[in-house]
């Protein structure tokens, strides 16, 4: 093992936050954008490809390598790092949401769910212990407390439910982490409590008492409005410690990521860059390219002249379009690295202005290009 885990605040401007985490497997810059590994890998793309996009860590889920090919398989080769060929940080989430929203057959208790998989069928249990030895077994240097993930709206009675019984969950989470003796590995906590501000508020003091590496704030971007999830953000951020980090679940577009590092958030996870990029979808500077409209068929112009990742400054739209048309898989496989290339160019412009005192400029100048859009071929 290397450094241990470790979180440096090294500069502020507003809410926004300028940082440095440390792990057993390297260093991450904050604000932190991680591409999505569900099933050990960034789907389509070389973990090289990955990591020359800028990416310093990936995120990887308890319920999909539970279930294939295992995590007891997974530890016997060597743990999730050795396993997909990467050498950089690796966040796990619990499995809580995509048991929530996959499974069939779920049966909630206070013990934890027991349900049926999505692929086979084939019954399992997941406890907030059972979830925190799996992500052991895989290695990860960022564990997370399983929790339940309400989807919205739901009645204030129920989100209260499901925020004790995360709690206690987080409580038992972090008795199993501490029994495992992981020494410089994180666990972090899971902030819910549905769209309501003093549930949020109850929770985040009440995981700051219990105690963890960091906070995340679950249970958002599952189809609430954007200032919905804003306003949430906005009124738990300042309940949560300053030395620790914090991550947004989930979350998002580039617009959403802006804003939620305007309010204090510094970690962040999605599948839209690799999703949108496998339907002809490419995010730029510009705002959101649909590759797929035939007014691209005939422009010799890359996407981004100035981007800083090779590939879009390389293809031609039109190229990109044919691709897309043609549903090849080059076309997907090269929107998918452009898109990640261009979150990590977002964030590491955003660690630029905050540690430069000009982020809420940059901000500015960043949606009103958006705003703008991209210009027609002449």
């Amino acid at each position: 093992m290397s450094e241990p885990f470790s979180f440096t605040l090294r500069n502020t401007d507003g809410m926004a936050r300028r940082g440095e985490i440390v792990t057993p497997h390297g260093r991450i810059d904050t604000p932190v954008f991680m591409p999505v590994g569900t099933a050990a890998t960034v789907k389509g793309l070389h973990p090289e490809d990955v990591a020359d996009t800028g990416a310093q860590i990936l995120l990887g889920n308890t319920y999909h390598l539970m279930l294939r090919p295992g995590a007891e398989r997974i530890a016997a080769l060597g743990g999730l790092h050795r396993f997909m060929n990467w050498d950089k940080p690796i966040l796990t989430d619990s499995g809580g949401f995509q048991v929530m929203s996959l499974a069939t057959l779920r049966k909630l208790t206070e013990q934890g769910v027991t349900f049926r998989s999505h692929i086979d069928g084939t019954k399992h249990e997941l406890t907030p212990e059972r979830s925190i030895e799996i992500q052991a077994l895989l290695g990860t240097d960022v564990t997370m407390q399983l929790d339940e993930c309400l989807k919205l709206p739901a009645s204030r009675e129920e989100i209260e439910r499901a925020m004790r019984l995360s709690l206690r969950w987080a409580e038992r989470s972090k008795r199993a982490f501490e029994a495992r003796a992981r020494e410089g590995y994180a666990l972090f906590g899971i902030v819910q409590g549905g769209d309501d501000i003093p549930l949020r508020q109850d929770s985040a003091r009440a995981l700051t008492e219990i105690g963890f590496h960091g906070y995340a704030v679950g249970g958002l971007a599952v189809g609430e409005p954007q200032d919905v999830m804003l306003k949430v953000v906005e009124e738990t951020t300042p309940v949560l410690p300053v030395d620790r980090p914090r991550y947004l679940m989930g979350v998002g577009t580039p617009h959403d990521i802006l804003e939620a590092v305007a309010r204090g958030i510094d970690m962040f996870d999605c599948v839209m860059p690799t999703r949108n990029g496998r339907h002809g979808m490419a995010f730029t500077r510009f705002g959101q390219i649909n590759l797929s409209n035939a007014r691209h068929a005939d422009d010799p112009r890359p996407l981004d002249e100035e981007s800083p990742h090779p590939a879009a400054r390389t293809y031609s739209r039109a190229y990109l379009h044919h691709l897309t048309k043609a549903n090849e898989m080059l076309g997907q496989v090269l929107l998918s690295t452009i898109n990640i290339a261009y979150y990590q160019a977002l964030t590491a412009g955003m660690r630029t202005a905050i540690e430069q005192g000009r982020f809420e400029a940059f901000r500015m100048a960043t949606i009103e290009g958006w705003k703008r859009g991209d210009l027609p071929p002449i």
